[in-house]
């Protein structure tokens, strides 16, 4: 009798153990905070690039670091070849989407997206561009329209997403149309109406250098960001992001984009899509130092797709360092590289699907996509 009752306790206690040993398994993969960082157009050619004008050949990138590597298919739901709507539609709400329409699916219907999620659960959220805000990869996260022409009314839906940061160029779509200036036509400055419901409203890079907690709206330029000075750099923006939404004790998500990446890639100019991609990367070493401090952070960096289809090749006397050869100037369907560091990062290892990424961070987090 002695010794049953002892099986039985021990066995109890191994019952125990392993449902502990699982719950925290299962904790350590559940990050409080995600920060999602898009390299518009940032395919593999340019990260090669990158890397030879930066640290070397032999040497290391920031994104390099990062311990979990995969491929991302980007097609749309009417393309082989996606746009920056339907790509960026599917990181938000896990659905495809035609080319051109934001956060819907191809039959008009409303999708939920990530940010709109964990904004559901109190969690602070945020978008970052180093275009303009009311750009197709910010919008899709904040807004739900036909077509990402409709800027002004993606800023109306973006104020009232529950973003709690909001940064980047497009100033002239929350402002009124003056006679020297492009503007709103529709009699509503949303700059006062944001700033009236607790947004701090900024518009210079010393502005956004004194900021660390709240509500912020920064639009630092009337349409498209240049990525220099006096600008803030997308790694100013980015920390200045991360710093606000650190305060909500629940976490944060933020979605960040260097879209200039792509600026450059669009116009084949190699010289300044390596300056952006070394200052993107300058961004995802700030993030991974913050999630190396904060355990509880997942950083997941991406493109929404590649553009210009740039092939590195050997130098020569006039190019040293590497020669960019280009497919063209618009967007190629190869596929994408994503970089995972942090609680759950082990799921974004292989090849996936955009539709699919979402959907890892909706798990880890508990709540409902679409």
């Amino acid at each position: 009798m002695h010794r049953t009752k002892t099986a039985f306790s021990g066995r109890l206690l191994l019952v125990v153990i392993l449902a502990l040993f699982s719950l925290s398994c299962y904790a350590a993969d559940t990050p409080k905070n995600i920060v999602f960082l898009i390299g518009d157009g940032m395919g593999i050619g340019i990260i090669t690039a990158a890397r030879c004008a930066g640290p070397g050949q032999d040497g290391q990138l920031a994104m390099d670091t990062m311990p979990v590597i995969g491929l991302i298919k980007t097609h749309s739901a009417n393309a082989l070849v996606t746009d920056s709507a339907a790509a960026a539609t599917a990181y938000a709400t896990g659905v495809k989407t035609n080319n051109g329409e934001l956060s819907i699916d191809p039959a008009g219907k409303r999708l939920r997206t990530i940010l709109e999620a964990a904004h559901d659960t109190g969690k602070a959220t945020g978008i970052v561009s180093t275009k303009f805000i009311t750009d197709a990869t910010p919008a899709a996260f904040v807004s739900h329209v036909t077509s990402r022409g409709q800027r002004t009314d993606i800023a109306v839906q973006m104020l009232s997403s529950g973003a709690d940061v909001i940064m980047g160029g497009g100033r002239k779509d929350f402002t009124l149309k003056t006679d020297t200036s492009d503007g709103r036509t529709d009699g509503r400055d949303l700059m006062a109406e944001a700033a009236k419901s607790g947004f701090q409203v900024i518009t210079t890079r010393d502005e956004l250098l004194g900021i660390s907690s709240g509500k912020v709206l920064g639009l630092f330029v009337p349409d498209i960001m240049t990525a220099f000075s006096p600008e803030p750099t997308f790694r100013e923006m980015t920390t200045c992001a991360i710093d606000c939404l650190d305060n909500n004790k629940k976490g944060f998500f933020l979605m960040s984009e260097g879209g200039t990446i792509d600026s450059f890639e669009h116009a084949n100019n190699a010289t300044d899509a390596v300056k952006q991609t070394l200052e993107f990367d300058n961004t995802v070493q700030m993030a991974l130092d913050y999630a190396r401090t904060h355990k509880d952070t997942l950083v997941v960096v991406t493109a929404d797709h590649e553009t210009g289809g740039m092939g590195v090749l050997n130098p020569d006397g006039d190019h040293p360092k590497f020669m960019a050869g280009w497919v063209y100037g618009g967007h190629t369907a190869n596929m994408v590289p994503i970089f995972a560091y942090g609680p759950g990062s082990q799921y974004f290892a292989g090849v996936h699907d955009n539709t699919e990424i979402p959907k890892i961070f909706s798990k880890l987090w508990s709540c409902k996509l679409n």
